[in-house]
């Protein structure tokens, strides 16, 4: 295994076990399965545990497995507070706790505000006490580093980064999303604060080695190299020397053992120009398949009326790419659970945004496009209980 610092030091396995994915038998988490993987994985050097409170089950499972296994002292664990359901600081205290038992465990390694919206959010929680809170978690040892997770573009990210004295991040990004989401801006952003950065969605969701078209994989298959659609994924992220560790949701033997075996090969800089020329071709095959040709440049931005275009757009490819319900799960994340909505809906026509734009699309149209397949029914009520309860933003 490789392993790259984190803030502090502490040597981080590059192939993160994202716990969000144990495996499932008749409809629940299969406890013996999930142990022999986790187990499995630890002995061949993966010690980044990837978990959250709102993981069904997926806290309790991974503290019962490394409880039972006395494996506590050799993993880190990172974990996420679920902010938007934090009303009060004893709120704080008692969801903490909570995890804690969950967990067995009475200290947490890493420890991260769950899918951070923007600043306004931050603000909201710094007024019910939160930084008071986690100086004193810090101070006491039970919380040892402090991050946020994030979707969302690459500017509000920046400023999220900027926000507080953080001890590490967490975005997607992956071949595809290197210029969406917060990706290589917000990443090399990250790198030169000094925060280590965790890689969410590295396949997003098994899109780059499942559901590759034809011609990609045709690619793939005619290059000399012969890696899996999944080894040119990680090996493309580990390439990056701002990359510090990549989650992966493993749930079967064979999974761990061929991102291991990728793990130990990979090294920073080692894909040469014809490999990235390869990746490149790649993506052109997938983006074949996209109903916008945006590049997430964002020229277009700001929009007088907040609509976050890119982040548009980037969901609506998504809708062709990836199906329907991936889409709307992004859409929503980017332009509903904010503060501020940033929906497509919002567009008032002016067109200052395709005054700016390199590609000359037509913007506008596409906008309303987009607005009409993603904001449906189930997006309105998610915008409109958002509002309602102020479950994130201020």
């Amino acid at each position: 295994m490789n392993y790259r610092t984190d803030k502090y030091g502490n040597q981080i396995s590059i192939l993160g076990y994202g716990c969000m994915r144990f495996p499932t038998k008749g409809g629940r988490i299969d406890a013996a399965a999930s142990e022999a993987q986790v187990v499995q994985a630890i002995g061949e050097g993966v010690n980044y545990f990837d978990t959250a409170y709102v993981y069904p089950g997926s806290e309790s499972t991974l503290g019962n497995i490394l409880e039972k296994n006395a494996l506590r002292e050799k993993v880190y664990i990172a974990t996420k507070l679920p902010h938007y359901l934090i009303k009060s600081k004893a709120g704080l205290e008692k969801l903490f706790n909570e995890q804690l038992s969950r967990l067995k465990t009475d200290y947490v390694d890493y420890y991260l505000m769950h899918m951070l919206t923007d600043t306004d959010t931050w603000e909201r929680l710094k007024a019910l006490g939160i930084v008071e809170w986690l100086k004193e978690k810090q101070r006491s040892g039970a919380i040892r580093q402090v991050g946020f997770s994030y979707h969302g573009g690459s500017e509000m990210f920046c400023k999220l980064v900027d926000a507080y004295d953080w001890d590490f991040c967490q975005i997607q990004y992956n071949y595809m999303d290197e210029h969406s989401q917060a990706g290589r801006t917000g990443l090399q952003y990250a790198h030169t604060r000094g925060l280590p950065v965790i890689i969410m969605e590295p396949l997003r969701g098994g899109r780059l080695v499942n559901r590759l078209p034809e011609k990609a994989e045709r690619i793939f298959a005619e290059y000399s190299l012969k890696y899996s659609p999944a080894g040119w994924a990680f090996r493309w992220l580990w390439d990056q020397k701002e990359v510090t560790c990549v989650l992966s949701g493993m749930n079967s033997s064979e999974m761990i053992e061929e991102n291991i075996r990728t793990a130990c090969q990979a090294q920073i800089g080692a894909l040469g120009e014809g490999e990235q020329q390869l990746l490149q071709s790649v993506v052109a095959a997938i983006n074949a398949e996209i109903k916008v040709g945006c590049t997430g440049c964002g020229y277009c931005m700001p929009c007088p009326k907040h609509v976050d275009i890119p982040g548009t757009f980037a969901a609506y490819n998504r809708r062709y790419t990836d199906g329907k319900f991936t889409a709307i799960k992004e859409y929503v994340m980017c332009t509903a659970l904010r503060k501020d909505s940033t929906a497509a809906s919002q567009c008032v026509g002016c067109g200052q945004c395709e005054k700016h734009c390199p590609q000359a699309l037509p913007i506008r149209k596409h906008l309303s496009d987009a607005a009409r397949e993603l904001e449906g029914p189930l997006y309105k009520i998610v915008r409109k209980l958002n509002r309602r309860f102020k479950l994130f933003g201020g």
